[in-house]
Order: C-alpha cells, then structure tokens, then sequence
C-alpha cells in the first residue's frame, strides 16, 4: 500500500489537538502565541487563590478571615467582566483597536500588583518598623485588586480578540484550546511555586512573585504582538450611544429557568469555595505539611477538574440522565472529597488529604460543566441573547466562588475565638481541627441545600424537553474560559 502525502496530512491533523481550531485567519502560530495570555492568568490565579494565601496563613501568621478577604477581593470584581467585554465590544477608537488597550492596561495592571505584592505581604505580617499599622493591610488589598483586575481585563478582552480572529467554524476549537491553556498555566504553575518555595524564606518569596510579574509582562507582549486589525472608526460614529441592557436582566432573573439555575449556581458554587482558603492551611497547620506538598494541591485540583469535563461529556452521551444527573454526581463526588479531607487528621493518612482534594476538584469541574450546559441549551426570550445567559452563569458562580472564600477564612476565625482557650474553652479546643471542621460541615449542608434547589429546576427542564442531540455534543470545543 502506498502511502501519499494527503494521506499523511490528514492523519497527522487528526492526531494532532485542536488541529481543527487553524484557519487562514488564525494560523497556529498566531493562535498559540495568543494564548498565552491564559498562561499569565492561570499564575496569577495560582498565586492569589492557592500558594499565598497559605504562605500568610501558615509561615507569617496573618490571621485567616483577614487573607480570606484579601483573597476574595478580586474574585469578587470577575461580575465585572460582563462589562469590560461590552465596553471592549464597544470601543471606539481613530487608530482602530478595540481589545489591544484592554489587554495592555490589564497587563500593567498585573504587572504592578505582582510587583509591590510581596513586600505588602510581608509588612501586613507585623515586619514593619514605620509608618500605620495600617499600612500592609492597604497596600495588600491594592496589590490583590491590581492583580485580580488586571486578570480579569486580560481574559476578556483576549478571548474577545480570539473569537474576532477566529472563524464560524473554528471559534469554539478556538476558546477549547483557550481554556485548555488556561489549565496548564495553572497546573505548571503550581509546580513551580511548589518547587521554588520548598524552603521558605521571605527572600525567595520576593523573587518568585516579582519574577511572576516579569513571566506575566513577557507572555502579554508576546500574546498580543500583530494579533489585531486596525479598524479606524469616523469621527461622526465616536459619540453614539450604546444599548442598555438592564430590561433584558431583569427578564431573565424573573423567568423560572433563569431564577432556577442561579439559585443552584451560586449555593452549589458557595459549598464548594468555602474550602479555598483553608485547604492549604490545613495541610500545613494540621497534617504538618511543607509549602511545596500543599501547593500541588492546584495541580491536583487542575487534573480533577479536566475529569470533571471527559466525564460530563461521557455522560451526556447517554440516553437517560443529562445534566442534571451530572449536577447530582457531581455534589455527592465534592461531598465525599470533603468527608475524606475530615478523617485524613483523626487516621493520620495524608493519601486521605490529596484523594480528598481531587474528588473536591473533580465535583468542582463536573458541577461548572453541567450548569454551564443547562446555560447553553435553556430557552431565551426575545431579545435576550445567550451572552447575557452565559454571563449570568459565570457572574453567580464568581460572587459565590469570591463569597465562599472569604466567609472560609472568617467562620474559621470565629470557630477559633469562640471554643478556643480565651472562649469558652471547650472539650473540642485541644483539637486544632476543630475550626477546619466546622467550615468543612457547614459546606456539605451547602451542598444538600443545592440538591433541593435543584429539583424545581430537574422540573422545569424536564418539561422543556430539551434536544437530546444538543445535550449530547458536550466537550473541550463547549466549553467557554
């Protein structure tokens, strides 16, 4: 059999991931040289979400509500993303680019939050010898806004700039290999971090965050280098107005469905967020863990999470289920993850901790997925575009994800002063789990909550009776970053 080079072609194509995200007017060169603005944000996320906050908790000693406030400062700004994507939309400009500016001021704004982050951290730690006491508490919260904010004008305006270059046909390969990037950045990131911070001092600390500031500057530049058109807008069309977009938002929070899914996006999210900001801690404090064993904890929540989504897209393959079962498995899986986390102190099994941590991932992922495909597919009225749809779903789930986190930190610190010995001095206060606990428990009622707000909606989409075809194709290519 002779084999030709068409032959050879198409089969290194199929083989090939994403190959089928390539058009004439996104080469893969182009394609992946942009999305490397992901990489950026997935070490940002790393750092503000997983290995600092530990690094506070544990080595500096700063209490847990206040790092669990700081830590959901940015996250809490992400609703605000459904804005900045409408105003990059929108953006008029004589030299003729619309995402570049976003993208460079998000930069800068990463860029300098990095920048003064570990000094903030160390003088909110109590090494300070002038000025307020004040002053690490003001200059930690700028430096996690400047880098939350900056994240998350980065993302969206560089998915925004991806799906302008990307055709019909490719633009879902496109934000799929987006999303994918985004994944890894935070996978080889937490390694890194693991690796360099193995002995701890507040010397290395400045260098691998400034160093992060350094990564971040590069992969930007390099990501956004001749990647948009120049598109000059006449003087006369600068000062138009643009449409509202409350009337439409009110629709939708009124209608059953959307009620229904927000309910069970943002208690679902909340259940699963409270423990964030204490999982780290509790592998140090508790387990006696080192730096670098707990922040591979976000490369094991990485692997959990790309779980989550092959077994999502496996179960909606099926005849029977759909998303709703995979909502189902999808909390009893973190609930399970959060019970293995509570007995891997009274067994002393560290294997317990890191299975525990992957469930809670895995959960985490399929919970996003199929809450994100009941967005997809629910009915919209007229007017009401399935952006505004998918932006509800990513806005609930951030308020919840920003909420969680800082109520973990402070739950945790009142359990603390409560039964602790300048409390109330209880049995329970020779355990120094016990303020894990109480967090830990509270999220599994969360989430028993969840499977009860649930069942209106199983109701509601039942009665739609939903295309079991557009359920079914559910993969990387549906699922937007």
């Amino acid at each position: 059999m002779i084999v030709s080079k068409k032959m050879i072609k198409e089969l290194s194509s199929s083989l090939l991931p994403f190959s089928d995200a390539v058009s004439s007017e996104l080469p893969m060169s182009s394609l992946l040289r942009l999305s490397l603005f992901q990489v950026s944000v997935g070490i940002a996320t790393v750092l503000l979400v997983g290995t600092l906050n530990r690094v506070m908790i544990v080595e500096l000693g700063v209490v847990a509500s206040l790092v669990a406030t700081m830590v959901a400062i940015p996250i809490l700004l992400a609703p605000l993303r459904a804005i900045l994507g409408f105003k990059s939309d929108n953006h008029k400009s004589l030299i003729g680019w619309k995402r570049m500016p976003y993208i460079w001021y998000g930069t800068m704004w990463q860029f300098g939050g990095l920048a003064v982050m570990p000094f903030s951290i160390i003088v909110l730690s109590g090494d300070q010898t002038v000025g307020p006491w004040w002053a690490g508490h003001i200059l930690v919260a700028f430096s996690f806004l400047a880098t939350g904010m900056g994240a998350h004008l980065t993302q969206t305006a560089g998915l925004a700039l991806a799906a302008d270059r990307a055709t019909d046909q490719t633009r879902s390969q496109v934000v799929a290999l987006l999303y994918v990037m985004f994944l890894l950045g935070m996978g080889l990131a937490a390694v890194a971090f693991g690796l360099l911070l193995a002995d701890f001092t507040k010397f290395k600390l400045i260098q691998v965050v400034q160093g992060a500031a350094v990564v971040t500057l590069f992969l930007n530049l390099v990501a956004i280098w001749r990647q948009e058109k120049l598109r000059p807008v006449e003087k006369k069309n600068l000062y138009k107005t643009e449409a509202a977009f409350v009337p439409i938002m009110r629709l939708f929070l009124s209608s059953q469905g959307g009620r229904g899914l927000l309910l069970v996006v943002f208690f679902g999210t909340l259940g699963l967020s409270m423990q964030d900001i204490l999982l780290e801690p509790y592998g140090g404090e508790i387990l006696g863990l080192s730096v670098a064993a707990t922040t591979s904890l976000t490369a094991i929540w990485v692997v959990g999470a790309l779980s989550g989504l092959f077994i999502a897209s496996r179960s909606l393959r099926r005849k029977t289920g759909g998303p709703v079962r995979s909502i189902v498995l999808a909390l009893f899986i973190a609930i399970g993850g959060l019970c293995f986390v509570i007995m891997s102190d009274p067994m002393n099994l560290v294997s317990l901790y890191y299975s525990g941590s992957f469930l809670i991932g895995l959960g985490t992922g399929l919970f996003a997925v199929s809450t994100l495909i009941i967005a997809m597919t629910i009915p919209i009225s007229k007017g009401m575009g399935r952006g505004l749809v998918l932006g509800s779903w990513g806005a609930a789930q951030a308020t919840a994800a920003g909420l969680g986190i800082g109520l973990g930190g402070i739950l945790n610190d009142i359990s603390k002063s409560i039964v602790g010995p300048e409390g109330l001095n209880l049995v329970v206060s020779s355990n120094p789990a016990f303020s894990y606990l109480v967090v830990y428990h509270l999220e599994i009622f969360l989430l028993f909550l969840t499977l009860a707000f649930l069942g209106p909606l199983s109701q509601y989409l039942s009665s739609l009776k939903l295309d079991r075809k557009k359920l079914g194709k559910f993969g990387f290519s549906e699922m937007p970053t």
